[in-house]
């Protein structure tokens, strides 16, 4: 029996180790090693309840979870008295509690989001019951503000809540805070909420210099944040939110000794370890070097593409590559993601310029391009 399962295991690895090679339309860093915290896999790790209540029992990460969200709070500009968050089990949970505040703050409010939202948006106004206007996308991802406007205008008297896209998930678009503040105040909404969906562009946009300051010196009310830049080998994220917003969700729950503020019960325990060692190992000037890099690398392959006239588009502080949809061949080998008529590249740690050259000689020289009628043509927005 042990030697069945010992070869299962072992086909399984190879399968991994091969297709992580050639891994490039999802946003994963593969280039992670955490090893030296393997041992804790052989405990139950239960961070249920509230991150900041000590509950009855004492198998959890409750410290490490309190350090990462720590250092969230300085990267997105909020007092530590101010705040709270949690390590959620990925950016789709962290914006269904973010879009659950909305909702308990403004019952009758109205979601807006636009058409290139991540498809959690919708999903929370399904789970929570938010009256929802899906608003049009400009060519590159970003909200359309005129649309936005048009549709706020019709419902002004109702309490706005926002989904703002740092960095859309097929195309990296980020939607202007700014104009949408410019918007709420020229049809004078008081009573607005804003929830911003960093997802990948969390752990990248802070980094880079003279990118959109995306924080609570702003009015935001939260953050959804994935951990997927930062890497870990289990779905995980961020959500950060204003403290006195929480109090409207929160129950005390007597059996765990804590208060249910999140959306699960029982939370991974392992994932704010990953993230803390990580964040420790790293630091700061590591991942903002690392985001440097990413966008370096994602502007190279960008202009690859140019060179060679293939269609491409790259918004600008992003690390997603969008150009003409290949032939099947190449989208199965590079586990591209597609939509339409076009495909994109996420450029991560582990898509350095040699691969980037490995994965453009194969484009251009692929068999079956479509024909130059049914291109999409991708407006070259990167500048």
């Amino acid at each position: 029996m042990l030697d069945t399962v010992s070869k299962e295991l072992a086909i399984f690895w190879q399968q991994i180790e091969e297709r992580s090679q050639f891994h490039a339309g999802y946003p994963y860093n593969l280039s992670c090693d955490f090893s030296y915290i393997n041992k804790f896999f052989n405990f139950l790790l239960n961070n249920a309840g509230d991150p900041y209540i000590e509950p009855s029992f004492g198998l959890h990460s409750r410290k490490f979870e309190q350090e990462v969200l720590s250092f969230f709070a300085q990267l997105y500009k909020i007092p530590e008295n101010e705040f709270w968050g949690y390590v959620t089990a990925g950016g789709t949970e962290g914006n269904l509690y973010g879009i659950l505040l909305a909702r308990e703050i403004y019952p009758d409010g109205i979601l807006y989001s636009s058409q290139d939202s991540h498809y959690s948006i919708a999903k929370a106004a399904r789970l929570f019951g938010v009256q929802h206007q899906v608003i049009n996308s400009q060519i590159n991802g970003e909200i359309s503000y005129e649309h936005l406007s048009q549709t706020i205008q019709q419902n002004s008297h109702k309490p706005v809540i926002i989904n703002l896209n740092i960095g859309t998930t097929v195309k990296g678009a980020i939607d202007n805070l700014d104009k949408i503040l410019e918007i709420l105040k020229y049809h004078q909404i008081k009573d607005y909420y804003i929830h911003c969906d960093a997802a990948l562009s969390g752990m990248i946009l802070p980094f880079l210099d003279h990118a959109p300051q995306i924080n609570f010196q702003k009015p935001i009310d939260s953050v959804a944040i994935s951990g997927k830049f930062i890497g870990s080998p289990i779905p995980c994220g961020v959500v950060l939110t204003k403290k006195k917003w929480v109090e409207k969700v929160e129950t005390m729950i007597e059996y765990i000794g804590s208060k249910d503020t999140t959306i699960l019960g029982s939370r991974n325990g392992h994932t704010p370890l990953i993230l803390w060692y990580a964040l420790k190992t790293k630091g700061y000037e590591g991942f903002a070097q690392e985001a440097k890099t990413c966008i370096q690398n994602a502007q190279y392959l960008f202009q690859q593409l140019q060179l060679r006239e293939y269609p491409c588009m790259l918004n600008k502080f992003s690390n997603t590559v969008v150009f003409q949809k290949p032939n099947q061949v190449l989208i199965k080998k590079w586990q591209l993601a597609t939509l339409d008529n076009f495909a994109h590249l996420i450029v991560m740690q582990n898509i350095d310029r040699q691969k980037i050259d490995t994965f453009v000689n194969e484009l251009v020289l692929q068999e079956g391009i479509l024909p130059e009628s049914e291109y999409l043509h991708l407006q070259p927005v990167f500048s």
